[in-house]
């Protein structure tokens, strides 16, 4: 099988929609059902159950392949990947994972890790915050900033880079649009928005569960990403604890963001996976415990 057809195979086994495929794959669907065919008569067996129009399955055959191909393809690209960089000079990479959005406040620390090891390559990558330390955990990144506190067994929380104060992001109709700030109190009367996959602890230090004077906080609708959450939030259907840099990066028409009085300042630590520590990780560390946490990434 060619590098390409084992890429369209494998699309394919994960989207189970040739249409959704061809458009991943930036081809045809035609394209993708030759090259399944043919893939199909070499082999001498069906991959995929097409009897349902609507959607196709695996076959047993298809799913043993898939389970075949899935790392050697993987160790492909990353052996074609690592030809590359070296090709320019670069003898490793270390990715990245923010679950913030405000890469740009905190390029101080990225372009002192460049200009210090022009030899490394770092990369920005935004993990799922449905499942925070799963990107760490599989390997998907290499260093997590993510707010605290984090009380994994397998992590290890490294320095500070910042503490921001907290807005509430509400849409531009509702009621509470006027105010010029918030008290926590007032914000428990409206929904806010849940996730499925976290831990709790982690979770309430985010939004609380229950307010100081012990009201509890309506969790609402569950949200898989940020783009969600400001969606429902611009209609009114949820109100939505941010830290201050979402009234820069998620400025939008519809949504005011209005500070929160009486929640302590979110503060956002660098933190890996203790067994895969590396000299790369080490290297960032070092360099943000130099620095020392930012402060002004929740300024206007």
């Amino acid at each position: 099988m060619e590098v390409r057809d084992i890429e369209i195979f494998l699309t394919l086994a994960e989207e189970l929609h040739f249409g959704r495929a061809a458009e991943r794959l930036h081809v045809s669907q035609a394209r993708i059902s030759q090259a399944v065919s043919q893939q199909e008569r070499r082999l001498g067996g069906a991959l995929f159950d097409r009897s349902n129009r609507r959607r196709i399955r695996l076959t047993p055959l298809g799913r043993q392949l898939r389970d075949d191909l899935t790392p050697v393809y993987a160790g492909l690209r990353d052996s074609l990947e690592r030809a590359r960089l070296a090709a320019q000079g670069i003898t490793a990479v270390l990715r990245v994972g923010m679950l913030p959005l405000n890469v740009y406040d905190l390029r101080v620390y990225w372009d002192t890790f460049r200009a210090r090891h022009p030899g490394w390559r770092l990369t920005i990558r935004h993990p799922a915050f449905s499942d925070p330390f799963g990107a760490l955990r599989s390997g998907e990144v290499d260093v997590l900033v993510a707010w605290l506190p984090i009380e994994e067994p397998d992590l290890t929380v490294g320095p500070v880079l910042y503490a921001e104060p907290r807005v509430l992001a509400v849409g531009a109709g509702h009621e509470l649009a006027g105010r010029t700030a918030v008290a926590l109190d007032v914000v428990s009367d409206f929904q806010h928005p849940d996730v499925e996959s976290r831990p709790d602890y982690w979770f309430d230090s985010y939004v609380p569960s229950h307010t100081r004077n012990g009201r509890s906080i309506q969790r609402g609708p569950m949200v898989r990403n940020t783009e969600e959450i400001l969606s429902l939030t611009s209609i009114g259907e949820i109100v939505t604890c941010f830290p201050a840099h979402m009234a820069r990066y998620g400025a939008r028409p519809g949504i005011v963001y209005l500070p929160i009085r009486d929640l302590d300042p979110l503060p956002y630590a660098l933190v890996w996976r203790s067994e895969a520590e590396t000299g790369l990780i080490r290297a960032l560390a070092r360099i943000v415990r130099e620095l020392g946490p930012h402060t002004s990434t929740g300024s206007s």
